[in-house]
């Protein structure tokens, strides 16, 4: 099987000054190896196949085989890693509490312990029939969320 902390190492050493980052490797029982990458920018293809052929070089099937994919973290993938809440500062997000409420917002920072989303609650004024929508700023930690994932609109 293969190693997954010195894969792990080769795949950030790679990408150490590219602008691309890691989030997520899988390894299977059955030595199947998944590896998402992500960039602040937009992922390339062409960067996902190179990086391919620099993982197949350094860890050569004759010694071991086994079945790699390199992509890219999809446009609704749930963020796995701090530097995908960094990259969608200011995008709408859609955060789904391990209390069960689904809040959506525009993702307005990301500390290391937690992020903030500016959404709309419905608070109803004494002396007035209909609620008012009005902003609010929530603060997550990323323990209290299942997920948190670009909100894609048409």
């Amino acid at each position: 099987m293969i190693n997954k902390k010195a894969l792990t190492d080769f795949i950030e050493e790679n990408l150490t000054d590219t602008g691309y980052f890691l989030v997520d490797i899988k390894v299977s029982k059955d030595n199947e190896i998944k590896i998402e990458i992500d960039s602040m920018e937009s992922a390339d293809i062409d960067f996902c196949i190179a990086l391919s052929k620099k993982i197949e070089d350094a860890f050569p099937r004759d010694n071991e085989d086994y079945e790699l994919e390199v992509g890219s973290a999809g446009l609704t993938s749930p963020f796995r890693v701090r530097k995908q809440y960094l990259k969608n500062i200011g995008n709408e997000v859609e955060v789904m509490a391990k209390n069960g409420k689904k809040y959506t917002g525009e993702l307005l920072d990301a500390a290391d312990n937690g992020f903030k989303i500016l959404t709309t609650v419905k608070v109803k004024e004494e002396g007035k029939k209909k609620p008012i929508e009005t902003p609010v700023d929530m603060e997550f930690t990323y323990d209290e969320v299942n997920s948190v994932k670009y909100l894609l609109k048409f």
